[in-house]
């Protein structure tokens, strides 16, 4: 039986590039249009795990998807690093000067900026995937529309590159993490990474000294991010990435930061892949 994994967007999508190249066995996606469709594909048991973009080099952290993997105790198991190369391509036989909108995924379009400020006349249209886009363009044979997505999509559904490698910086990359709904217990040799989200009490040095435990554990702290608590005005959550060499440091700073913290929680134990 094969593993179904969920998936953001349709097939020649950056997430379906990232689950071929994760799960080397042959695997069944889920095509969810939205990170909401992906966490409730996961929590039904439709899917067995998902590929979530969690955030870009150029654009940051997506942070709705920490919430989400909070909100509904997702694990995360693993992470995956893309190169992301956008292009963009529109139906056969037109030319640049003949488009009048360009659609795609908002992050695409943050990503391509610089180029697009060069056709100031072209209308920018967000957009739920940047594949889809390209699969609709194609459908319905629409002219005068452009997409931003990959080259595999242009092949997929037969567009044209008319701009190729339009990304404002070529060392455009996105992180990707694998989410499953039960935790994955993995061999504590292999840990060097973790995502963890905690909040503290509204007082004077109580985020320093947190970064001091960090800091004394050997922890790598890679990324912090607040989060407004809606609930409880001026008072945040915490969503925090570090690295580590041994297992033993972190586990150290966990049993400290849970004493320390109003709310301690582990997002995820994985193996740091970056680059």
């Amino acid at each position: 039986m094969r593993t179904k994994i969920a998936i953001q967007g349709i097939k020649g999508s950056f997430h379906h590039q990232v689950a071929q190249d994760y799960f080397y066995q042959n695997i069944e996606v889920d095509e969810c249009l939205s990170f909401e469709e992906l966490v409730a594909s996961l929590l039904t048991g439709k899917s067995d795990q998902a590929v979530m973009a969690i955030e870009n080099s150029i654009a940051g952290p997506i942070i709705p998807n920490y919430a989400l993997i909070d909100k509904n105790n997702l694990h995360i198991i693993g992470e995956h690093y893309l190169d992301i190369h956008q292009n963009l391509m529109a139906l056969k036989g037109q030319k640049i000067e003949d488009i009048l909108e360009v659609h795609s995924h908002p992050m695409a379009l943050l990503q391509c900026m610089e180029f697009l400020k060069k056709y100031p006349n072209i209308k920018l249209v967000e957009d739920k995937d940047t594949a889809e886009t390209a699969r609709r363009i194609h459908e319905k044979q629409l002219t005068g529309i452009a997409a931003i997505a990959s080259k595999t999509a242009s092949e997929m559904y037969d567009l044209e590159i008319l701009a190729p490698e339009i990304q404002t910086i070529n060392n455009n990359m996105t992180r990707f993490v694998i989410i499953k709904k039960e935790k994955e217990f993995a061999d504590e040799n292999e840990i060097s990474r973790a995502s963890i989200k905690f909040e503290l009490d509204h007082k004077r040095g109580s985020l320093a000294a947190v970064l001091n435990v960090m800091s004394d554990c050997k922890l790598n702290l890679t990324k912090i991010q607040s989060l407004p608590k809606i609930e409880t005005p001026w008072k945040y959550s915490f969503f925090v990435d570090v690295t580590f060499e041994k297992y033993e440091d972190f586990a150290k700073a966990k049993k400290l930061l849970t004493i320390m913290a109003e709310f301690f929680k582990v997002l995820g134990e994985y193996k740091n892949t970056k680059p």
